[in-house]
C-alpha cells in the first residue's frame, strides 16, 4: 500500500507519521512518500519520519520528493495538507479583516474566503495530476477550508473525502471527562465544516449528553470558550468555531489586542524545526500538540483504511460516529526504515480498536441528508465509509436555530467556490455580502478590495 502526502514538509507531518507507525495493523503502509516544494524542510521532516518508523519497528519505506508527478505514481491514497502562501498569508487573513471590524480567521469570514481563493485552484491542479498518475487513488483532504475545498474536488468528479479533527477532538475530551474509553463514545455531530454541533453523546447507545453538561458543563464551556448558560440553553455542544458567530463583536475586540494565531504558530514552527533537526529525536515532540491538528493522524488512518477497503478498520477509533441512533529522499534512494535495532512500541501507546464497520465523521456530499440544502452541498456528518466512498447516515431534522445558519453559510460556500473557480471582483463581493459575519454593502466592498490587494500574487485574474 502506497500513500502520498502532498504538503509533506508541513510541521504537522510527524503527527501523521506517528499515527501510521502506531496503527500499522489498521493501515499497513508499505511505502510512504512525502511531497513538498520546500526541499530543505522536506529533508528534515523526511529524516525524522524514518526515525519514527524505525523506533516503532515499522517496516515501511519512506521517501520524499519535490516532484509531484513522480511522488503520486502508483499511490493508493493521497492526503492533502496544504497552506498556500504559508503562515505569512495566514497572518494577513487574520489581520486585515479586523480593520473593518470583522473577524480575522483563516477558515471563515473574509480571511476564510481569501484562503479558499488561493487554495482551490492549486488543489484542483493536484487532483488532475492524481487522476493521471494514480487514477484509482482516493484523495483525503485535510486542507482548509475543508468544506469548500472538498466541494471543489467532488464537483470536478474526483474521488475525495474531507477530514477535520474537531469531531475526534470532542470524542477524546468527552471520553476523558466521562472516564470511558474513546471508542465507546459516538457523536451525533452535524453541520458544515467548522460549523457543527454535538447533538448527542452516546455510550453504548445511550445519550449521555445531558449528564455530560450537568456534571462537566463548566469544563466543556471553558474548552470551547463560550458561556456555560449557552450550553444549558441550547442543550448541545457547539464547535468552538461558533464563537465567531455567537460572539462576533467580543471576538473582534479580543483579536485586536493580541498577536495573531498565525504569529503564534510561526513561532512554534521555528521551535519544532529546530527539534526536528536533532538526529536523536525519533518521536513526535510534545510541543507539536500546541501546533494544532490533535488526533489528526488517528482520524486519517481510520478514514484511509476504510476507503481502501479494510473491513477491520473501526471508524470510531479515528472519528467517532452515530451508527444511526435516530438519526528528497526519493533522490537518495529512500530505504527501508524499521531495523532490528528499532525500539518496541511503548506500553502506553494507543493500540488500534478492531471492530466491524467504518462509521466516521467526514465531509461529503449532502445528497438529501439535510433536506433544506442542495444535494451538491458538502456537509460534515457521520457517514458509512467503504471502498465505495462516504454515505451519510440518516439524521434527525435539524432545528431552525441551527438549520438557518447552516443554510446561510452553505449559500456563502456556493458563492465562494464560484469565485475561486471563475475569479472576478463581483464574485468575491457577492460571496462576502452573503456571509453572515459580513452581510453589509460597505463592509463587503472594503473587504473585497482588501482581499484582492493582499492576495494579488495568488490570484491569476487580479
Amino acid at each position: 500500500m502506497k500513500l502520498a502526502v502532498v504538503g509533506g514538509g508541513s510541521t504537522y507531518t510527524p503527527e501523521l507519521i506517528d499515527g501510521f507507525a502506531r496503527l500499522r495493523d489498521v493501515l499497513p503502509v508499505t511505502e510512504l512518500v512525502l511531497i513538498d516544494p520546500a526541499a530543505d524542510r522536506l529533508e528534515l521532516i523526511g529524516a525524522l519520519a524514518r526515525r519514527i518508523f524505525a523506533r516503532q519497528d515499522h517496516p515501511g519505506r519512506i521517501t520524499w520528493t519535490d516532484d509531484l508527478d513522480a511522488g503520486l505514481d502508483g499511490a493508493d491514497a493521497v492526503l492533502l495538507q496544504l497552506r498556500v502562501g504559508g503562515q505569512a498569508a495566514r497572518n494577513q487573513d487574520e489581520t486585515w479583516p479586523l480593520e473593518c471590524g470583522c473577524v480575522g480567521q483563516e477558515t471563515t469570514g473574509a480571511g476564510g474566503l481569501a484562503k479558499a481563493l488561493r487554495t482551490v485552484p492549486i488543489v484542483l491542479d493536484i487532483a488532475e495530476r492524481v487522476r493521471r498518475r494514480c487514477p484509482d487513488a482516493w484523495i483525503v483532504d485535510f486542507t482548509n477550508p475543508v468544506g469548500i475545498v472538498t466541494r471543489a474536488l467532488l464537483s470536478h468528479g474526483h474521488k475525495a473525502v474531507g477530514l477535520c479533527n474537531v469531531a475526534i477532538g470532542f470524542q477524546r475530551k468527552f471520553a476523558r471527562l466521562l472516564g470511558v474509553a474513546p471508542e465507546r463514545i459516538e457523536l451525533e455531530h452535524v453541520g458544515l465544516n467548522h460549523l457543527t454541533w454535538e447533538r448527542a453523546v452516546r455510550i453504548d447507545g445511550e445519550d449521555v449528553l445531558p449528564r455530560l453538561l450537568a456534571e462537566h458543563g463548566d469544563a466543556v464551556a471553558a474548552d470551547i470558550r463560550m458561556p456555560r448558560p449557552l450550553l444549558d440553553q441550547l442543550g448541545v455542544v457547539p464547535s468552538y468555531y461558533l464563537r465567531y458567530f455567537y460572539q462576533h463583536d467580543a471576538v473582534v475586540e479580543e483579536l485586536r489586542t493580541k498577536p495573531s494565531r498565525a504569529a503564534e504558530v510561526a513561532a512554534i514552527e521555528r521551535q519544532l524545526l529546530d527539534l526536528y533537526a536533532d538526529p536523536e529525536l525519533d518521536e513526535k515532540p510534545e510541543l507539536l500538540g500546541r501546533r494544532g491538528g490533535a488526533f489528526y493522524s488517528e482520524a486519517a488512518v481510520a478514514l484511509t483504511s476504510s476507503l481502501l477497503g479494510d473491513g477491520n478498520a473501526d471508524g470510531r477509533n479515528g472519528n467517532s460516529g452515530n451508527r444511526g441512533g435516530g438519526n528528497g529522499g526519493g533522490g537518495n534512494g529512500g530505504g527501508t526504515t524499521g531495523s532490528a535495532g528499532g525500539r518496541a512500541r511503548a506500553a502506553g501507546d494507543v493500540q488500534p480498536v478492531r471492530a466491524a464497520g467504518g462509521v466516521q465523521i467526514v465531509n461529503t456530499l449532502n445528497n438529501g441528508t439535510l433536506p433544506f440544502l442542495p444535494d451538491d452541498a458538502v456537509i460534515e456528518v457521520p457517514a458509512a465509509v467503504s471502498a465505495r466512498g462516504a454515505s451519510p447516515l440518516p439524521l434527525r431534522p435539524l432545528a431552525p436555530l441551527f438549520a438557518g445558519l447552516v443554510a446561510n453559510v452553505t449559500a456563502y460556500e456556493h458563492l465562494a467556490l464560484d469565485a475561486a473557480l471563475k475569479g472576478g471582483r463581483d464574485r468575491v463581493f457577492a460571496a462576502l455580502l452573503a456571509h453572515p459575519l459580513i452581510g453589509q454593502i460597505d463592509y463587503a466592498n472594503r473587504l473585497t478590495d482588501q482581499l484582492i490587494a493582499h492576495n494579488r500574487e495568488h490570484l491569476t485574474w487580479a
